[in-house]
């Protein structure tokens, strides 16, 4: 029998021996505590060092696709400065011919001989009697926030108004969700360049066209949607996040510095006013009516009070409303204006560098964090 003294409580403790006969299971029990405890301490050691470790990881992986980001639109803005911007080019696709051909490569395995040389003579005639055929023309235009696509479509525009004779006309396949009112105002504008060249024009819609997409579809002579098209959205939003709040909470001030009254409304780091805010919305209900009236003027039909809400809707109720002319896919329109005369696409292409092209990336990612 030991005595002890407890150095936590100072108190003397009686440590009893176990018996001989109970020492080999007693000294079993004190192994397999010991190796429990070793592996419990050794289980939480891994576990916080793996998270400690991920946690670094995705902390340096964070800084270093910001860093690529950053340095992309440096990178880009400082050879856009040094360097001229690359002159592009109208590229031009003959759509009747490569419909033409698929057709024939299907009808030779089709035909037997005798009828095939029958065809292709009768073809030929065709072909022969296309002698001062009309023209339509084929534009694509796929939107992003900031309708960036509006700098081709102006090329592509002005190309088409050099050549174009009485009788032509253009189809545009349009795609967008909307974005901001200014670069959208300026691609509407672009395709009013057609009215005003007498150049009848149709939008085709398959996907969306929707709020600034909506401002651009209604400038054209006819509006063409797929059954489950989305259409409409004639309203305006915007959103901004705040971290005022969170700011305070690190004991960190921001200062902004102005000129004017209503230079800024609303703000990302400050502390947003009643007024402001009342500011901004009184902005929005004019720009609203600006949208109302834009639409108005080329779509006089339209019921604004039922229409002119923000809502957006599939092909078939967007055709009760009066929001598009015909259902109908832009396949179907393509290949029919194909049977009437020459089709044409047209595209306006420039090459990009690698830093413009980091530039952009850039940009888009920067556009689906804040604006999707």
């Amino acid at each position: 029998m030991n005595h002890l003294r407890n150095p936590f409580s100072g108190r003397l403790q009686i440590i009893t021996p176990p018996s001989p006969e109970l020492q080999p299971e007693a000294t079993a029990n004190l192994r397999e505590a010991l190796w429990t405890g070793i592996h419990l301490v050794y289980s939480r050691f891994m576990e916080n060092f793996f998270n400690h470790y991920l946690t670094f990881l995705a902390e340096t992986a964070t800084i270093v696709v910001a860093i690529l980001i950053v340095a992309g639109g440096i990178a880009a803005i400082a050879l856009s400065k040094r360097k001229p911007a690359t002159a592009g080019q109208v590229q031009v696709t003959d759509l009747r011919q490569q419909i033409e051909q698929a057709a024939d490569r299907i009808e030779a395995l089709r035909f037997d001989k005798k009828l095939r040389k029958a065809h292709q003579k009768n073809l030929k005639k065709v072909h022969k009697a296309r002698k001062d055929e009309k023209c339509t023309y084929l534009l694509d235009f796929k939107g992003d926030i900031r309708a960036s696509a509006v700098s081709a479509l102006r090329e592509e525009i002005t190309a088409i108004i050099q050549v174009a004779q009485p009788d032509d006309s253009v189809l545009i396949r349009l795609e967008s969700g909307g974005g901001m009112v200014n670069t959208y105002g300026l691609a509407a504008a672009q395709l009013l360049r057609l009215r005003a060249a007498k150049i009848h024009s149709t939008v085709l819609v398959d996907a969306v066209a929707a709020s600034g997409g909506y401002m651009m579809a209604v400038t054209a002579d006819r509006i063409v949607a797929s059954p489950f098209a989305l259409l409409g959205s004639i309203g305006v939003v915007a959103q901004i996040p705040n971290f005022h709040r969170w700011l305070q909470e690190r004991n960190i001030d921001f200062e902004q510095f102005t000129a004017g009254k209503y230079k800024r409304t609303v703000t990302l780091f400050g502390e947003n006013t009643d007024s402001g805010r009342a500011k901004l919305r009184e902005e929005l209900e004019e720009t609203h009516a600006q949208f109302r009236d834009f639409v108005e003027q080329f779509r006089p039909q339209l019921d604004l009070e039922k229409v002119a809400t923000g809502e957006a809707w599939l092909g078939n109720k967007a055709l009760q409303l009066g929001l598009v002319d015909q259902l109908a896919t832009s396949d179907e329109i393509v290949v029919e204006a194909a049977k009437k005369g020459k089709l044409l696409q047209l595209s306006y292409q420039r090459s990009k560098s690698l830093p413009q092209k980091l530039g952009l990336a850039a940009q888009q990612s920067w556009d689906k964090i804040f604006f999707h």
